[in-house]
């Protein structure tokens, strides 16, 4: 089974640009678990400038409601994680003034941190993903670190797709990465800049179990629905 994760930062987005309560998050969340959605992801940023903690406390004590929470790597986000026990992390890199996530970590420059990260979380039974480049080297560090899973930053893929420019190189380099990563004993996710095209693409390759899509899914939702949106998304990966 090919699961589907919701990002709804973009619902905290639009709430946020006028300083009052609705839309609500929590109840995109709900929504979207119940239009057939596996998971729900947030991303609680340290600028907060979409997620905040209220979201985070509220959904997370949503029961039967799978929540992914991405994090920067740092001892305060941990603290924040093991608070709120949500079913799953997964380990972004962040920068304070880009405009979204730019690319994979740097699983060198930040090992130390990472590898303490992962070993608190592991013993919370808290599954943990670390997000990177298609990387042969950083997979092989994702393992090395005690990862679960690896989440294949799929922007570069996406941006060639949209802009209909030759993929075939960078189809392969990710190809080539989940398959290493399975024959490791890690899950395989995908996340970056994903729409209905790129998606049905990345489907050829089977070792890919998760797929987390949130400002395309949201945006594409304001004009047909989100019912409708993760229907059609549902439908792609069942013909994975």
């Amino acid at each position: 089974m090919t699961n589907l994760g919701v990002n709804i930062d973009h619902i905290a987005t639009i709430r946020n640009a006028r300083g009052e309560d609705h839309p609500y998050p929590y109840q995109a969340a709900k929504n979207a678990i119940k239009y057939g959605a596996n998971s729900i992801t947030i991303h609680l940023r340290e600028d907060r400038r979409h997620i905040k903690d209220n979201d985070l406390k509220i959904i997370s004590s949503i029961k039967n409601l799978p929540l992914n929470l991405e994090m920067a790597a740092t001892s305060r986000m941990l603290k924040i994680a093991l608070k709120y026990k949500p079913n799953y992390v997964c380990i972004v890199p962040e920068k304070r003034r880009e405009i979204t996530t730019e690319g994979g970590l740097n699983l060198i420059k930040n090992k130390k941190m990472i590898k303490f990260i992962i070993n608190k979380l592991n013993k919370k039974k808290i599954r943990t993903s670390l997000f990177i480049n298609p990387s042969i080297k950083d997979i092989k560090l994702a393992k090395n670190f005690g990862a679960n899973c690896i989440e294949i930053h799929t922007g570069t893929i996406s941006n060639l797709v949209k802009r209909n420019i030759n993929f075939k190189n960078e189809f392969i380099k990710v190809k080539k990465c989940a398959e290493f990563a399975e024959s490791l004993n890690l899950e395989v996710h995908a996340g970056h800049g994903l729409d209905y095209k790129t998606t049905s693409l990345l489907t050829r390759i089977p070792q890919i179990s998760e797929y987390n899509i949130g400002h395309f899914i949201i945006g594409e939702s304001i004009e047909y629905g989100l019912k409708n949106v993760i229907k059609k998304f549902k439908k792609i990966l069942k013909y994975k």
